[in-house]
């Protein structure tokens, strides 16, 4: 029998967002290990906007106009009405974060990263990809202060990598994970590492206009620059 389009809709949400965001999540702890972090932003912000866009696909939630805005994307779930994501607190501003800081592929903007941030990453991932199933049943687990992260099973591309032992994904996606795999810790023991760095047009931003001439920027960037150039960089 052939499928319909519906179910054709919702393979094409699993197979195009949540399992490529089941790679660029493995990808940005294994940038976030490696103390990469500017790839580590880069893949977190690609694996959230997948999670997100998979729900509102298989929720048939209208987002052609989202593109990359996390924000945006989490809004039109809310105000959807079909769904409540309840996510807690340091997602929230983990997403935020990301949001702000993870768009930023070529060093357009100051930034910062943390080790630790990675619990944050799991976190995010663990209450985001939950919904990305029609299954109701992963949708009721909720996390509670000091009890055992409860396991989500989804038959994806994460659980097929935890399941095959000589996978080699497996040993990046395990490592000090407390959202994912097998077994539950009580706790992880994650590298502390900080960095900030400042963005080539922050501190020379008299440089812009020669940028622009062979490269594109945003024009909410521009903007920004156009008034950071009057102000000069501070220090």
């Amino acid at each position: 029998m052939r499928a319909t389009n519906d179910q054709l809709l919702n393979s094409f949400a699993i197979r195009s967002f949540r399992d490529v965001a089941d790679g660029d999540y493995i990808a940005a702890r294994m940038a976030c290990r490696a103390q990469l972090h500017f790839q580590y932003l880069w893949s977190s912000q690609q694996a959230i906007e997948k999670y997100v866009k998979c729900i509102l696909l298989l929720h048939r939630i209208p987002a052609k106009e989202i593109k990359h805005d996390l924000s945006a994307g989490l809004a039109a779930i809310e105000s959807s009405g079909k769904l409540k994501l309840n996510l807690v607190r340091p997602t929230e501003e983990f997403i935020a974060y990301i949001d702000r800081y993870g768009q930023s592929r070529y060093f357009e903007i100051s930034n910062h990263a943390n080790g630790h941030d990675l619990v944050r990453l799991d976190r995010s991932v663990w209450e985001l990809r939950r919904f990305c199933t029609l299954d109701h049943s992963p949708r009721a687990l909720v996390l509670r202060d000091r009890m055992a992260i409860p396991k989500v099973r989804l038959a994806g591309q994460l659980e097929a990598i935890i399941d095959n032992a000589k996978h080699p994904a497996r040993e990046p996606l395990l490592w000090q994970n407390g959202f994912f795999g097998r077994r539950s810790r009580k706790k992880v023991a994650l590298p502390e590492w900080k960095v900030a760095s400042n963005a080539p047009l922050y501190l020379d931003p008299h440089l812009l206009d020669e940028v622009l001439k062979y490269v594109h920027l945003p024009k909410s960037l521009i903007s920004a620059y156009r008034s950071h150039q009057k102000k000069g960089p501070e220090f």
